[in-house]
């Protein structure tokens, strides 16, 4: 299985980031794909894909909550890195208007900036988006962004926003929110093919249920994997293999093999 959305490069897995690699492994994950979020976040990213580069597998971007005043600052950071470093995808990048939206046209800005990036360097792209689908959607669907492809992390729009977003040929990563009994987020997929469907930890974050309360790990990809094979009522193997499939299409768009 392959976690295409983990932050393990976090401090809460650094002291023992080679048992708990060793752990993921045994619970049958093959890779792990690392957001980048900022130039702070980097370093400690970077480091663990190039001590791990069979497991670890680096994006860079500026993630929207972090794009602030000195926005264009990260951005000549993030072109940079583009121009020396191999990375899988340009990412995590997006929209957030959940928490506060004084630099939403700097929001905007920036992505769409990473967007074009992302298609110079034949790259995908690795989109957060909160509160904010009916903008995403607007600019994925401009003329100058009708060849850029990716995946929309912990998608959390509704049945419609999906429809519009796999039309235009984005992936949605799903996570543990699908355990949770007051998610409509299985609702809302129900009816969109496999075969644009990933799997994905967020971890830290949005651990899946029975381990809710506790720090999310890419261990727990399999908790998520039979959860989804259990809702569509179909093996488990059907679900892994067809995931492992599409997050493989990705990787040969960035020629990441």
């Amino acid at each position: 299985m392959i976690d295409t959305h983990a932050h393990l490069y976090d401090e809460l897995f650094s002291n023992e980031i080679t048992i708990h690699l060793n752990n993921i492994q045994e619970k049958g994950v093959s890779e792990v794909w690392l957001p980048n979020c900022d130039s702070e976040t980097w370093p400690e990213l970077l480091k663990l894909a190039q001590m791990f580069p069979h497991i670890c597998k680096p994006m860079i971007g500026l993630h929207p909550t972090y794009v602030k005043e000195g926005f264009k600052k990260e951005l000549n950071f993030v072109e940079n890195i583009l121009k020396e470093t191999k990375v899988i995808a340009v990412g995590e990048i997006g929209l957030d208007y959940y928490w506060d939206i004084t630099f939403k046209e700097q929001q905007i800005e920036a992505f769409e900036t990473q967007c074009y990036w992302a298609l110079e360097n034949n790259l995908w792209v690795d989109i957060h988006c909160r509160k904010a689908y009916a903008d995403l959607i607007y600019i994925l669907k401009k003329k100058e962004f009708k060849d850029l492809q990716g995946v929309i992390h912990c998608f959390s729009g509704d049945e419609s926003d999906a429809k519009h977003l796999t039309n235009l040929g984005f992936y949605l990563g799903i996570g543990g929110v699908l355990t949770y009994k007051n998610s409509n987020l299985f609702n809302d997929i129900k009816n969109i093919p496999l075969d644009f469907l990933l799997l994905e930890t967020d971890a830290p974050y949005l651990t899946p249920v029975p381990h809710r309360g506790k720090p999310n790990t890419p261990e727990y990809i399999p908790i998520i994997a039979q959860k989804m094979a259990d809702l569509f009522e179909i093996p488990l193997e059907t679900i892994i293999n067809t995931t492992n499939k599409n997050a493989l299409k990705l990787k040969e768009i960035s020629n990441f093999l």
